[in-house]
């Protein structure tokens, strides 16, 4: 792969787009189906974002980011979250050498370049905050000591929607970091039937096929950078920064109805990870520029942990995906933008 340069040029779109065809290639030898969770996953690996993930267990969760760590020859580690986990389990801490007199630093399994928090509501506010707080500054303190996480870095953290007793929920502030909120449903019965022969052997009697590592960390980062240098009209900026301002004030938008339902609306953190994972999405598909379906194919994903409803909208039975259904029918996406063949 060539050095990424200021202007992404459509070569170097479609090199991309092949390499991370590649990779999604190999993931998909191991897991079976979920290609939408399995897109958002690459879109946050390259946006440099992170995901939440609700779904009920034996999902392939676990297994998606294991196998895309192993394609792209990155460290994966999990961490289960629990009621008596501490921040020390995390970020690690400083131990005493009796033989030296000296402490030590011992880093937690937050260092990783693929960490998966399974079960992020089951730990305590004080866990929660230290993950975020990486997430965020993408380093930890330990001691006094500044210590730099791993370059590329993405955590997923997973959420169980069947089992609430004994958890701790994430509150708003905590959850607006996660670029976007994933909702992984169970399999067809077609792509159920191809799991259990894959996993059983029932067929072929051969062992569950090996991904292969078709990157480094080198490209994955220089993946990252063309992702920066994707083109995104000012039109396409303009609706991000519509479509969020309608969540806050839908009355403006023409939507006077959802002022009892919504409580407060997406942050301007929204906007930010509407437009780098139009990018990356982009970049996915072989272009250098993004299109308004880039930004229609992500809005409910990005919008979707970030809106408080009110207790009369839950009373209702209304859910987040609704609304935003309502808002993004008011505020429609822009005609094609033509500029960007200039400006690209």
């Amino acid at each position: 792969m060539s050095a990424p340069s200021q202007n992404l040029t459509p070569a170097d779109a479609a090199q991309a787009a092949r390499l991370t065809e590649q990779m999604l290639y190999e993931v998909k030898r191991v897991v079976v189906g979920q290609d939408r969770f399995l897109e958002r996953v690459m879109v946050a690996l390259l946006a440099q974002g992170h995901l939440l993930v609700e779904g009920a267990p034996g999902l392939a969760k676990t297994l998606t980011v294991k196998t895309l760590a192993q394609v792209v020859q990155g460290q994966f580690k999990r961490i289960q979250f629990t009621p008596d986990l501490v921040p020390a389990d995390l970020i690690g801490t400083r131990i005493y050498n009796q033989k030296t007199g000296e402490f030590g630093t011992v880093l937690g399994p937050v260092f990783a370049n693929l960490l998966l928090a399974d079960e992020i509501n089951r730990a305590p506010a004080k866990v929660q905050s230290a993950l975020l707080e990486a997430m965020q500054e993408r380093q930890v303190t330990i001691a006094g000591e500044s210590h730099r996480l791993p370059s590329p870095y993405v955590v997923m953290a997973t959420q169980n929607p069947i089992e609430t007793e004994g958890t701790y929920p994430l509150p708003e502030a905590q959850v607006d970091r996660f670029m976007f909120k994933v909702l992984v449903d169970y399999p067809s019965e077609e792509e159920e039937f191809v799991i259990a022969q894959r996993v059983t052997g029932a067929v072929s009697g051969e062992a569950p096929a090996q991904p292969a590592a078709v990157a480094d960390s080198a490209q994955l980062v220089r993946l990252q950078a063309w992702c920066r240098a994707v083109y995104v009209d000012p039109v396409l900026v303009q609706y991000a920064v519509r479509l969020v301002a309608a969540t806050r004030e839908p009355k403006r938008a023409g939507l006077p109805e959802l002022e009892r339902l919504l409580s407060f609306g997406a942050s301007p953190r929204a906007t930010l990870s509407l437009v780098e994972g139009a990018r990356a999405l982009a970049l996915l598909r072989g272009r250098n520029y993004a299109l308004p379906e880039d930004f229609g194919d992500l809005a409910a994903d990005v919008l979707r942990h970030r809106l408080v409803l009110s207790y009369e909208a839950l009373s209702e039975g209304l859910d987040s995906d609704a609304l935003i259904g309502q808002i993004m029918s008011r505020v429609p996406l822009p005609a094609k933008v033509v500029a960007h063949d200039k400006a690209a």
